[in-house]
């Protein structure tokens, strides 16, 4: 990785942070598929199972993010948002001419592949300040993940808001602001995201302004919630829409309160200032930061699960038989291919897999298990499982955050807690009563939220930051390889098996999904078992990590 000069001062990591807010609501335009997939459907004349293929376009884009995840070791932030706001002005510019019908006739290929490249700028813009926010806040990054993560679940509500009040719910409107709007924010957030200089101690402020953040974001999500309900049960004038928009884009401004006020009103300093001119990404001098923890107890722990045969090396070492430099143990930082070696990843991975592919499937298809089910009106299902979404990925990241400090319980245990209560709700989905949908559809939702929240900063720790855009890409390759397993081949062959069944297209009944849901339980069970496994094996490393309460890096890192 290039040294780079990182930036100095409290400051300029919360203007980060600010911007990155404004950078993932921009990072959630994937989410608006469902808004425009039907006029598209209209204006090209598909059919459903051609719908179909450019949704699976649109997650595909979403979740390959293997060069952007090389890209940001690479290259500075606003490099890899220059490119994210390239990719969606072109993908989103190709869909507009084709809906407003600028330009006609378009093969259904070139659609496909244009939507996957413009929602893959969802990629580049998620890891570019996933990643800066991570390594410039590397005391907290459960609260960091959960809010970023947190602000991408509430941008489906910011995009319906807009397209409903602003847009007058048309498509070709939609499609233009995504092809200009988004990469005109980005390219103006691109300087304020920079890779900084992280707090050389605790800081007491630090934990005021994360709940102040946290307390914004779920003030926004409250609003944008009523404010859909608002607009969908009553008629509203022009004039109040774009007041309530206004409203809207002040609480999305709400963390430059952190800046503003640390600018006017500077916190004192109680020692004399650490000079930080020559950090740079890569030095070898190391942060008081990174300092190790000194104790025997906490150190011998997290060595003891390592393979014995390390005794019999450095004995041979010892007498000169053979020189041999040891890899990077858990914690400390791992090159893509050492991580990959690693019987964590892939618990971690599997974990992961296990989880969000079950989730993915019912939120693709819950229209449609309303719908079997007997619900006419599916958009509160999916306003409940967006809100409990949000709810899940900021509270687990806030919650992971406390108990790992007081507790040094592994983050991986609430994976644990998500799975047992996803294997519960698909139970209670396969029960096909209207009084257990709402129920099951919240609980899930909250344990999706959970999931992403979770691994994000897990993988972090256990493999440490300086290669965390690969190694988080790779994780996230989870999701698109879960939605093709279980939604589009399992849950789309039951489903259109029963519909078959019953001589129509579309499928009513408990039948439609009982079985997709019985299988999802299953794996949710296994993924249970899996997350078990990996929080065993990692317990050892979160006690040397959080050994006295704060954030501590092992001996022999290179972060």
């Amino acid at each position: 990785m290039p040294k780079l000069v990182l930036k100095a001062g409290s400051r300029p990591p919360w203007v980060g942070l600010a911007a990155a807010v404004w950078v993932e609501i921009a990072a959630g335009n994937t989410y608006n598929f469902p808004l425009y997939s039907s006029t598209l459907k209209s204006v090209m004349g598909y059919n459903q199972q051609q719908v179909t293929l450019l949704g699976v376009a649109n997650d595909i884009g979403e979740n390959v993010s293997i060069l952007p995840g090389i890209a940001c070791n690479k290259f500075p932030p606003w490099a890899l948002l220059l490119v994210g706001a390239l990719l969606c002005f072109l993908g989103y510019g190709v869909l507009w001419l084709a809906v407003s019908q600028t330009v006609q006739n378009l093969p259904f290929w070139l659609l496909w592949l244009v939507l996957c490249i413009g929602t893959n700028s969802c990629a580049w813009f998620g890891t570019a300040v996933l990643v800066t926010n991570m390594r410039n806040f590397p005391r907290s990054r459960g609260t960091v993940s959960g809010i970023l993560k947190g602000y991408i679940g509430i941008s489906a509500a910011v995009y319906t808001v807009i397209c409903g009040m602003v847009l007058h719910d048309s498509a070709s409107n939609l499609l233009l602001f995504l092809a200009l709007g988004i990469p005109f924010l980005c390219l103006a957030m691109m300087y304020l995201i920079r890779a900084c200089t992280p707090a050389s101690g605790e800081d007491s402020s630090e934990h005021v302004h994360f709940i102040f953040t946290q307390v914004s974001s779920v003030l926004l999500a409250i609003y944008l919630l009523l404010t859909t309900v608002i607009s969908d049960t009553v008629s509203l004038s022009g004039t109040v829409s774009y007041i309530l928009v206004a409203i809207m884009v002040i609480l999305l401004m709400s963390p430059l309160v952190i800046p503003v006020k640390m600018t006017f009103f500077p916190a004192k300093k109680l020692g004399p200032p650490v000079d930080s001119s020559d950090d740079s990404v890569g030095s070898t001098q190391k942060d008081p930061l990174l300092t190790p923890t000194s104790s025997p107890t906490h150190l011998g722990y997290f060595h003891e699960s390592e393979d014995a045969s390390d005794v019999e090396t450095l004995l041979a070492v010892g007498v000169g038989a053979v020189k041999k430099k040891r890899g990077p143990r858990r914690g400390e930082d791992f090159k893509f291919c050492e991580a990959l070696i690693k019987a964590d990843f892939w618990l971690l991975w599997f974990s992961y897999f296990l989880a969000v592919g079950p989730g993915i499937t019912v939120l693709n298809n819950l229209a449609q298990i309303g719908v079997a089910l007997g619900v006419d009106d599916t958009t509160l299902l999916l306003s409940l499982f967006s809100f409990c979404n949000f709810v899940g990925r900021l509270g687990s990241g806030a919650v992971s955050e406390h108990f790992v400090r007081s507790r040094t319980l592994p983050r991986t245990f609430w994976m644990i807690c998500a799975h047992i209560v996803m294997t519960i709700s698909f139970l209670l989905y396969a029960l096909s009563l209207t009084s257990t949908l709402y129920i099951a559809t919240a609980l899930l939702g909250i344990c999706y939220g959970v999931q992403y929240s979770t691994m994000v900063p897990t993988a972090s720790e256990i493999f440490g930051l300086k290669h965390f855009g690969i190694i988080y890409s790779t994780m996230a390759l989870g999701n698109p390889i879960g939605a093709i397993l279980f939604s589009a081949l399992l849950a789309g062959y039951v489903y259109d098996t029963e519909a078959a069944t019953q001589g129509g297209p579309t499928c009513l009944g408990s039948n439609c999904f009982r079985l997709t849901f019985l299988v999802l339980a299953g794996v949710c069970g296994l993924g249970t078992i899996l997350s078990i496994i990996l929080t065993i094996r990692v317990r050892p490393v979160y006690q040397l990590l959080y050994a006295g309460g704060g954030f501590r890096l092992p001996q022999n890192t290179n972060h």
